[in-house]
C-alpha cells in the first residue's frame, strides 16, 4: 500500500516539453508516493515517455523544458550533470521496453551488473560478483551463479527483462521508472515480471510510474492512472474510479477499445489447408570427442485443418512451436509430414513450382518496420510481389491496383510515395497487409501482426482483419499470444506448448472453459473479461 505521508516522493508541477517549438507536453502534474505505483497511460504519441524523460533529464539538448519537478526536497531542475550522474541509477531507477536493445550484447551479465554498482558504490571484484549474484536471486532468476557468465542473446526475453530489474534496483532507488517493460512479453511472463516489480516496490518501499498502453496491466497492477492524449493530462485517480467511472471522453474511447465481438460463423466445407503429422526438429551441434545428442523436437508431430474463410487462432507461450509451425505451412523451414493446399501436396513441391504457388498464401509479421524495405517508397514495397507473380501487367495496372490495395486497407493515395518511416506503427501494419493482399491471396498467415499496437489501433486492424475477410473470403492463421485478439477474431484456435498441441477446439468454448491448466494458466494471466 502507498505510503500515508504527505509528503511525495516525486512531484511534477505543470512539467512542460517541447521540441524546436513544438509542444510533446503541455503542463503535466501528477505526484508518486513511496510504495504507490502511478500507470501513465495513453496511445502512442501521447507523451507518456517524453514526460518520465523529460523529468528526469534524459532528452535530447533541442528539448524545451519548463515547469517544477522535484524528487522529494530535491530540485530536478537545478541539478549540474554530474548530479544527474549520481541520481540516475542511484536514486532512480530504470526499466525500459526492449532489454536486448538496452542491454550491451558485448558484456556479460555480470559486467553489465557490475557497470552500475561500482559507479554508485565503488563495488568490484569478489564483492561486486556476489551481490550482483544476489541481485540476480532476488529477482527470481534460476541457477544465478551461472547466468552471470551469460550474454544477453543467450537469455529469453524475461529473463532479459529481469537482468534489467536486477540492474535498476542494484542500488536501491527510491523510485523506479518502468517505461513499456512487458510489451513484447507473453502474457504468463507478463504478470511474472509485474508481480516481480510489485513486491520488489513493496520490500524497498520504492515508488514506481508504469508507462503502458495496456490497460488490463493498469487494472491489476496500479493504485493510481494518469491518462495522457496528445501531451495533455485527461484525468487521474484510483484506477478503479477513472476506470469505473471516466470523466474524460478519451478515457472511454481507451476503454472501449479492446477488440470485443466474435467472427461470423463460417459455412462447412473442405479445408483449403490441412496438415498431417507435420513436424520440425533441429539437429543439436556434436561436440568434439562427444556422443551425438538427439535432434531437438521443436514441433512435434500435429494435424490442423483451416477452411475457406476461416480464422485458426495458434495460442502459446514464447518458445511453444507458434512462428516455426506458421513457417513449417509457408514451407519457409523443413519439415516433415503432410502439407495440403487446396488439393495439392505442398511438401512435394521446392523451387519455381514452390514459388509460383506462394501468391495463394502470403504472410504479415509481428514488426511491420522490420519487415518493410526502409529504402523503397510504399508503391514499390506493394507491388513488389505483384511484378514477380503478374509480370504480363503494365506500369498503369499496377499502379491502379496499388492505389486501390491501399484504399482497400485505409490509407490516403498520397501515402504511394512515401517511406516506412513516415507511418505509424498502426498505419506501417496496414501496408504490410496491402502487400499481401494486392496478389488476392486465399490464406494469410498473421504472426503476432498486433503486438506492438496500442489497443485503439489494434481494434482498428482487427476490423480491417475482419472486413477484409468478409469482402474477400480469405482464411486466417492467426499467432498471438494475446488472448483478447483472438478471441475477437479466431473462429478455432489451437494451444501450443513445448511444440506440442495441448488443447484446441472452438475459439470461445475453449477461453471460457479451458481444459488444461497450461490454457488455464494463459488465459488467468491475460485477466480475460468473457
Amino acid at each position: 500500500m502507498p505510503d500515508a505521508s504527505p509528503a511525495p516522493l516525486l512531484r511534477l508541477d505543470g512539467l512542460s516539453v517541447a521540441f524546436d517549438g513544438v509542444t510533446a507536453v503541455d503542463r503535466l502534474s501528477l505526484t508518486i508516493r513511496r510504495g504507490e505505483t502511478l500507470a501513465l497511460v495513453g496511445e502512442s504519441g501521447s507523451g507518456k515517455s517524453v514526460s518520465a524523460l523529460g523529468a528526469m533529464g534524459l532528452l535530447p539538448p533541442n528539448a524545451q523544458i519548463e515547469g517544477g519537478r522535484f524528487l522529494g526536497d530535491t530540485d530536478l531542475a537545478r541539478l549540474r550533470p554530474r548530479d544527474w550522474q549520481g541520481l540516475r541509477g542511484g536514486r532512480v531507477g530504470f526499466v525500459f521496453q526492449e532489454p536486448m536493445t538496452s542491454l550491451n550484447p558485448l558484456h556479460t551479465v555480470a559486467k553489465q551488473i557490475g557497470e552500475t554498482l561500482r559507479l554508485h558504490q565503488g563495488l568490484s571484484g569478489r564483492v561486486a560478483r556476489e551481490r550482483s549474484r544476489e541481485l540476480l536471486a532476488q529477482v527470481q532468476l534460476p541457477r544465478p551463479g551461472e547466468l552471470l557468465d551469460a550474454w544477453p542473446h543467450q537469455l529469453s526475453g524475461g529473463q532479459r527483462q529481469r537482468v534489467m530489474i536486477a540492474m535498476a534496483i542494484a542500488n536501491d532507488p527510491q523510485l523506479l521508472i518502468a517505461d513499456e517493460p512487458t510489451t513484447a512479453l507473453d502474457v504468463t511472463v507478463q504478470q511474472e515480471i509485474l508481480a516481480l516489480l510489485a513486491e520488489l516496490r513493496d520490500r524497498h518501499g520504492m515508488g514506481m510510474l508504469f508507462i503502458t498502453h495496456d490497460l488490463n496491466l493498469v487494472r491489476r497492477h496500479a493504485d493510481r492512472v494518469c491518462v495522457l492524449y496528445n501531451g495533455r493530462e485527461q484525468e487521474t485517480g484510483r484506477v478503479a474510479d477513472v476506470f469505473g467511472q471516466p470523466q474524460s471522453a478519451y478515457t472511454r474511447t481507451l476503454l472501449e477499445a479492446e477488440p470485443r465481438g466474435r467472427p461470423a460463423p463460417v459455412p462447412a466445407a473442405a479445408p483449403l489447408l490441412q496438415a498431417r503429422r507435420l513436424a520440425v526438429s533441429y539437429a543439436r551441434p556434436r561436440r568434439l570427442f562427444a556422443k551425438p545428442r538427439p535432434a531437438f523436437e521443436a514441433l512435434r508431430p500435429l494435424d490442423l485443418a483451416v477452411a475457406p474463410g476461416e480464422t485458426l487462432g495458434i495460442v502459446g507461450e514464447s518458445g511453444s512451436g507458434k512462428t516455426t509451425l506458421a513457417f513449417a505451412l509457408l514451407r519457409l523451414t523443413e519439415s516433415r509430414g503432410e502439407i495440403d493446399f487446396a488439393g495439392e501436396r505442398l511438401d512435394r513441391l521446392s523451387g519455381t513450382a514452390l514459388r509460383r504457388r506462394r501468391q495463394r498464401f502470403q504472410v504479415v509479421f509481428q514488426d511491420p518496420y522490420g519487415s518493410l524495405s526502409p529504402r523503397l517508397p510504399v508503391a514499390e514495397i506493394v507491388s513488389e510481389g505483384l511484378r514477380y507473380h503478374a509480370p504480363a501487367l503494365d506500369e498503369a495496372e499496377v499502379q491502379h491496383r496499388v492505389a486501390n490495395t491501399l484504399k482497400e486497407v485505409g490509407l490516403p493515395a498520397d501515402c504511394a510515395a512515401r517511406y516506412p518511416h513516415e507511418f505509424s506503427g498502426g498505419q506501417r501494419q496496414r501496408i504490410a497487409v496491402a502487400r499481401a493482399i494486392i496478389l488476392e491471396p486465399e490464406l494469410l498467415v498473421l504472426d503476432e501482426p498486433t503486438s506492438a499496437l496500442d489497443r485503439t489501433v489494434q481494434k482498428q486492424l482487427v476490423e480491417l482483419l475482419r472486413e477484409l475477410q468478409r469482402r474477400r473470403g480469405i482464411s486466417y492463421l492467426f499467432i498471438s499470444h494475446d488472448l483478447a485478439v483472438v478471441r475477437a477474431m479466431a473462429h478455432r484456435v489451437m494451444v501450443l506448448k513445448d511444440g506440442e498441441v495441448v488443447e484446441q477446439g472452438d475459439c470461445l468454448a475453449v477461453l471460457e472453459a479451458p481444459r488444461t491448466d497450461y490454457t488455464r494458466r494463459l488465459v488467468d494471466a491475460a485477466g480475460l473479461r468473457l
